[in-house]
């Protein structure tokens, strides 16, 4: 194939429409980013841990600050209401469609943010996290959701993997800004980081005023009309155009078929193949957390200036730097090498790296061993940004049938928060000295390379490789190979939906839409 990512020969249309707008929709990762990395800045700024001390002093450098259990609580709330958020995101997606409910989710994370930025003590500062995080949580399981929804085959990888890369550049732009006001000795060392999210949200919400809403959504509403448009504005084709009919019939005939094998409630969705794809989603977004990447996004700063070196803000900045770039080489590759090997290969390189990480951090102690410490957390990265961090997204957009999608990557994306909550919680009684604390200090990376040896077995037995097929054809292999390490050559049918022509013979598009058409689609149909 080359090195080039090349537009197959069977790809009707233009995919441009449709690479832009998943690129944009991914523009929501940026709230979710940078929303998590304001919080490790802002933890480390003298004034804002003065004006929000209730009283502690913190004896390494006699100046008020918050106790670790005010920290811990702080840090994990944003997470706590990403997992109520994420739980919720079915509910509204399947009610209000996609794209309005990234609307809806915007507005929520607005309130939050207006409650953090109003905050001079904690209540108000928590109760705003839990907000803003309760939009975001929203958000994340919507936007994967819209991507994969309207994403060519081909490509969908990659459009979807934007979502983390989206991320990533929230966390570099939170480092950027969070340096910029730290000596700040008012209000504005905080307000101005939290503030600034107001952009990102309403840039989100200009977009989704006049983006499509996704075609399989339509037509799980029965609005088969404007699932024909919003594919031809995707496409770039005329909505009478035979190929574009025939991917509606695809689509269409599919949705019918899971409907004929039954519903999909909250029960159905934990039985069978669906309740295995479940199973699946839930542990890759788990291992995603495992991998302990929020350690250094939440507590980095912290982390590095205990550890002794010098300016932790600016290695914060570089980590974030390494963070963004790495994660281009992961967009191309989840396309060219596929989910499985892209997997591996990450969780191979992150395991050597944090064992080397912990390894010197217990055993040295100099401006050598810090600058070894860096540079292993620094390739540690980018294993984590061009493998787990873009395609565990991937993985989970693809692996459910379309009548359980919304359901199961609400519960997925709720994992990998759950997970999410349970680190913030709990690292800085891992990590800090003091009562009550565990003084793991650079030894919690065993605790993250051990996660990483277990994400190589379950890669190889239980992550299907899903490069280049269609979401239908997804459904297809997991009826047919009944083992992960086998996926790699499975070859879908020529024609999927050969056992149901007569479900695809009555959702003839034109037929049934014929007596709602304009007189030049009635000639056509």
């Amino acid at each position: 194939m080359g090195l080039m990512l090349k537009k197959p020969a069977d790809a009707v249309g233009s995919a441009a429409p449709a690479i832009m707008i998943g690129l944009f929709v991914s523009f929501g990762g940026i709230l979710y980013g940078y929303d998590t990395g304001t919080i490790s800045g802002i933890l480390a700024m003298k004034y804002w841990r003065k004006l929000f001390s209730t009283g502690y002093i913190n004896p390494s450098d006699d100046y008020p600050d918050i106790t670790s259990t005010q920290s811990s609580m702080i840090v994990s709330l944003l997470s706590a209401g990403t997992f109520f958020g994420a739980l919720c995101a079915a509910a509204v997606a399947d009610r209000l469609g996609r794209r309005l409910a990234m609307i809806v989710d915007s507005f929520v994370f607005c309130f939050g943010v207006i409650l953090q930025t109003a905050a001079t003590r904690i209540p108000l500062f928590v109760a705003g996290r839990f907000f803003s995080g309760f939009g975001v949580g929203l958000l994340s399981a919507t936007i994967p959701l819209y991507q994969s929804e309207t994403a060519p085959k081909w490509i969908r990888g990659t459009i979807v993997g934007a979502y983390q890369l989206a991320i990533t550049i929230g966390l570099l732009l939170a480092s950027i800004v969070n340096n910029a006001t730290k000596d700040r000795m008012d209000t504005g060392s905080y307000r101005i980081p939290i503030a600034l999210q107001f952009a990102w949200a309403i840039i989100l919400v200009a977009g989704m005023l006049v983006l499509p809403e996704t075609p399989r959504f339509l037509i799980k509403k029965g609005k088969h009309e404007a699932a024909a448009k919003s594919l031809a504005r995707l496409r770039r084709m005329d909505v009478d155009d035979p190929a574009l009919v025939d991917e509606l019939l695809e689509i269409r005939a599919s949705y019918e078929y899971e409907l004929s094998q039954g519903q999909a409630t909250y029960l159905d969705i934990v039985r069978g193949s669906i309740g295995k794809r479940l199973a699946t989603g839930c542990a890759v977004q788990a291992l995603q957390q495992l991998a302990g990447v929020n350690f250094i996004f939440y507590y980095g700063t912290t982390f590095f200036e205990r550890s002794g070196i010098q300016n932790s803000f600016l290695i914060t900045l570089i980590t974030n730097i390494v963070n963004v770039v790495s994660t281009f080489p992961g967009l191309y590759m989840v396309e060219k090498w596929g989910r499985r090997p892209l997997l591996l290969f990450g969780a191979v390189g992150m395991c050597v790296s944090q064992l080397i990480v912990a390894i010197v951090g217990m055993t040295a102690a100099s401006t050598v061993a810090n600058q070894v410490l860096i540079a292993f957390v620094c390739i540690y990265i980018f294993f984590f940004a061009s493998s787990w961090g873009p395609v565990a997204w991937v993985v989970t957009g693809e692996l459910f049938p379309l009548k359980a999608r919304a359901k199961c990557l609400s519960i997925t994306t709720a994992t990998n928060w759950l997970l999410n909550w349970a680190i913030a919680y709990a690292t800085p009684y891992m990590v800090d000295s003091g009562p009550g604390n565990a003084n793991l200090q650079s030894k919690v990376f065993f605790i993250w390379g051990g996660f990483c040896l277990v994400a190589v077995v379950f890669v190889y037995t239980c992550i299907y490789e899903t490069k280049g097929l269609s979401l239908e054809q997804v459904d297809e292999l997991y009826s047919k190979v009944s083992v992960a390490w086998r996926s790699t050559g499975f070859v879908p049918s020529a024609e999927q939906t050969e056992l149901r022509e007569t479900d695809k013979a009555e959702a003839r598009f034109c037929e049934v839409e014929g007596p709602k058409r304009e007189s030049q689609h009635v000639e056509t149909a």
